[in-house]
Parts: structure tokens; sequence; C-alpha cells
């Protein structure tokens, strides 16, 4: 993780093979930047029905961020579909699970959170004024715009957002006021370090 905020552009984000080589993903970042990551952030391109890799010990989230829906099927046999224009669910790695198609190809936004070293909240808001995004040592956010544009505060030095980008908002060694203000759409997600000795929040 980076000591200063900063924004990931999107045409920056890393595209690679998911894990059973059956879709892509455009990854927006890992934190820390290594195979024993504590969370990440990325997008799934679906293209066809697949099964899911599966995750043990991680946490996840899926947003349907653009196509006319994807069907979760679990080995349990329940069915949740994520509906237009942002059907989401949150469930557990190691469940096993395959994507089916509604109507075309879709592309579904994934936080990924470890689940003993960090605890993860993901936001889905309208932007139509300033937002407040308040970090301290182990809080972090990732703020990824959906739609339109937006811009914090000059203090922050942060270069204008534009849909599709991350920025990621850290506080160093104290605590930082970032204000936000545009239009448009966005996810927020608060990612909170544990302390890993007992698994309490740090």
């Amino acid at each position: 993780m980076h000591d200063a905020a900063y924004v990931i552009p999107a045409n920056e984000y890393r595209r690679e093979r998911w894990k059973n080589g059956l879709g892509w993903t455009r990854e927006i970042l890992r934190v820390p930047d290594s195979g024993d990551w504590a969370w990440r952030l990325s997008i799934a391109e679906i293209e066809r029905d697949a099964a899911f890799s599966t995750f043990p010990g991680i946490e996840r989230e899926l947003v349907l961020i653009r196509g006319n829906g994807l069907r979760l099927r679990f080995d349990q046999g329940e069915t949740i579909e994520l509906a237009p224009p942002h059907g989401r669910l949150r469930f557990s790695g190691e469940r096993k699970v395959s994507g089916e198609l509604v109507d075309g190809l879709t592309h579904d936004f994934n936080l990924m959170w470890r689940r003993d070293a960090v605890d993860a909240e993901l936001f889905h808001r309208p932007l139509v004024g300033p937002m407040l995004f308040f970090t301290e040592p182990g809080v972090s956010w990732a703020i990824h715009l959906l739609a339109g544009q937006a811009e914090f505060d000059a203090a922050s030095g942060l270069p204008r957002l534009w849909a599709g980008d991350t920025a990621i908002l850290v506080a160093g060694d104290g605590r930082a006021r970032y204000a936000l203000q545009g239009g448009g759409e966005l996810l927020a997600i608060r990612v909170q370090q544990k302390d890993r000795s007992t698994g309490a929040d740090g």
C-alpha cells in the first residue's frame, strides 16, 4: 500500500485470466501487491457461463456494473440473480458457484478480503454533491467511480476522477479527511485492518 492517496486510471488495470482459466479479470489492485494479499479489487469480464474460482479464507462481494444480469448457482441448490442496474451479493469464497449469463456478457465489480486480516464494507451511492471520507491508521477507502466525473479538494493533490477510475485513500501516520464532489455514482469500500494476534479490529 502506498503511504499517500493516489488514483488508478481505468486504463492501467491489469487484465489477467481467472485462476480457473474460464474468464478474464481486470485487476484494480491487491494489498499487499503479492499472492498473499489481504484485500483485492477487480472487475470480472464474464462472456459465457462458467464456474467461479474458489478462494478459501476469503469473503467476497460482487456488484453487477454492466450487462443484463448474472445468475449465480451455488452447489447447495441456492440460486440468486444479480439484476441491473447494480445487483450485488456478498458470499464466502469457499462456496462453489457457477455464473450464468441472463442476456449477454456482464462486467462485475469484485471485492475480496481475507477474513482473518481485514474487515470490509461496500457502499453504492449516488454522487450529487460533496461527500467526505475519513481515514486513520488501519482504515483505508477505495472509491470506484461508476459513472460521471468527480474531483477531490485541491489539498489532496489527487487528479480528477473519470468513470471507471479508482481512488485509494490512506491516512499514513495520522487521520486524514478527503472531500469529493461531482456528479454520477460510485462504489465506496471501507477497509479496516485487524489485529492478527487477537482477530480484533485494529
